[in-house]
């Protein structure tokens, strides 16, 4: 699945992480906030399993030594078809959950823009503003750092899969990239779908992909 990349300055074993987003659900589907709430945490839908399937043998080969999963059922039950594939054990880390979305959590955009609308718009101005009793990106931005942390140290120079959410893997992306926070407004990732990082502990970080969904279309 990868090869090592050749043209930066380190010279040590990456890190490589696989950023796996969780297959459909209920909530994709219909475009809702979905954060830890209950009520959002829905299963995968019977199309999100097969997703799961798809991702499961894609990765099959990849030379998976650990998988780290939110603890969401979204997440796990999309890292047990992995597990299921390569015999390698799913952990779940707390910092790779999705946002506290808050208030806005089962709502769609354009119900929180109805009822919120000065709050929506400061929120998607600023990182560092939470939906009422909520999470801010920049909140999140400092449990998902923590959790990489934990994989590099712990985890150094293996492959780790990460079964996470659209905002932990955008800030994954973001700070591979020295990317601002603002940058996750820039970004789409698909249900499903694989992003790739190398983290050198002598070098920069490398991008290797984002959003491939080639598995999807099989």
């Amino acid at each position: 699945m990868r090869a090592r990349t050749t043209w930066i300055s380190a010279q040590g074993e990456p890190t490589a992480t696989l950023l796996l987003r969780h297959g459909q659900t209920p909530m994709s589907v219909q475009k809702r906030y979905a954060g830890l709430s209950p009520k959002t945490d829905a299963p995968l839908t019977d199309t999100g399993v097969r997703q799961a399937v798809a991702a499961a043998k894609r990765l099959a080969p990849a030379g998976i030594d650990a998988i780290v999963a939110s603890p969401l059922q979204r997440t796990v039950r999309t890292a047990e078809e992995v597990a299921a594939v390569t015999g390698v054990p799913v952990l779940t880390d707390e910092g790779f959950r999705e946002t506290d979305f808050g208030a806005w959590e089962g709502l769609t955009f354009a119900e929180v823009r109805e009822r919120w609308p000065s709050e929506l718009t400061t929120w998607l101005a600023d990182p560092s503003v939470a939906p009422p009793g909520g999470e801010s990106f920049d909140q999140v931005s400092e449990r998902v750092t923590a959790a990489l942390h934990r994989i590099l140290a712990e985890r150094a120079h293996q492959t780790v899969l990460i079964v996470s959410h659209v905002t932990p893997i955008k800030t994954l992306v973001a700070a591979a990239l020295l990317a601002p926070p603002a940058a996750l407004y820039r970004m789409h990732l698909d249900v499903a779908a694989l992003c790739e990082i190398d983290w050198y502990a002598d070098g920069p970080a490398v991008l290797r992909s984002f959003n491939d969904t080639a598995h999807l279309s099989n």
